[in-house]
């Protein structure tokens, strides 16, 4: 029987962590073995490929003895694909039962080095009546590291002191 996911209240009594709720149901238990299974078989990859092809590789499917792999490009697909006999072999070896090995391209995914895409700007640009506010306040502050960062935030926005 399935138990109920219930929050906990905040007087003392134990948190569920996701995982421990996963636990509990059936279909969720499948699901974290189905992942705990794709770690273990990522990390058992990672350390029979070259490096730069382990980074980038991932694990889509472990199904009926055969593994689903995702790449960022065909350069890494053509190399899987040609390590794929060894690949299926030294996995077996260490337990895990492969006739085959398929490799994908994916192109959104990210490539080894590649930084990660910057979220957008959130800040407004000081308007005219702020940026005479702060040139008021660098007149007022004495020289120092205050009065310099004034300087510089004026100058980045292109106000000229008055």
């Amino acid at each position: 029987m399935n138990k109920p996911f219930s929050p906990r209240s905040r007087t003392g009594r134990r948190q569920e962590t996701a995982l421990s709720w996963l636990g509990h149901d059936a279909r969720g238990a499948g699901v974290l073995a189905t992942a705990q299974r794709h770690l273990q078989i990522q990390q058992a990859l990672a350390a029979l490929l070259p490096r730069g092809v382990g980074e980038v590789c991932a694990v889509i499917k472990l199904d009926n003895r055969r593994l689903e792999l995702a790449v960022p490009g065909p350069a890494y697909a053509a190399k899987l694909r040609q390590m794929a006999p060894s690949l299926a072999q030294a996995l077996t070896g260490r337990g895990w039962l492969l006739d085959e090995i398929a490799v994908r391209v994916q192109a959104g995914m990210p490539r080894p080095g590649s930084r990660a895409a910057h979220p957008p700007k959130l800040a407004q640009p000081l308007g005219a009546q702020a940026l005479d506010a702060f040139d008021e306040l660098g007149k007022a502050v004495r020289p120092g590291p205050l009065a310099d960062a004034i300087a510089r935030l004026l100058a980045h926005h292109g106000h000229h002191r008055s």
